[in-house]
């Protein structure tokens, strides 16, 4: 399974940017797909994650500020973040978990990175 992320750059404090994660391969089903990032000199943690139900999750630095929207069908998972702060500044990662074609077997993937810089 593949996952490709899209959509970081630079961004001004107060502005918003959304990123896009799209997971490709023979995938069954998806339960969970979610976004983490990591700040330099810092460990990775979650922003945010989505179940296949639609059950929402978000750290608190985030919440009221990101939403991670979910397209289904196309396999893809979103990240719309609006109020933006430098210390959103990270390389953020999509994650996806769920079952293979090939025998129902489970997967869990990490996309590349997406580096999101808020500065002015």
């Amino acid at each position: 399974v593949q996952l490709q992320a899209f959509g970081g750059g630079l961004a001004q404090p107060g502005g918003s940017l959304r990123l896009s994660c799209a997971a490709s391969g023979s995938i069954l089903s998806i339960n969970t797909m979610a976004w983490y990032r990591q700040a330099p000199g810092k460990k990775r943690e979650l922003v945010a994650v989505i179940t296949d139900n639609g059950t929402i999750s978000y750290a608190d630095s985030v919440k009221g500020r990101f939403t991670i929207p979910r397209d289904n069908a196309e396999n893809t998972v979103y990240l719309q973040m609006s109020s933006l702060k430098p210390e959103d500044t990270a390389l953020y990662y999509c994650h996806a978990d769920g079952r293979l074609v090939l025998a129902s077997q489970r997967f869990h993937s990490f996309g590349q990175g997406t580096l999101l810089t808020v500065s002015s």
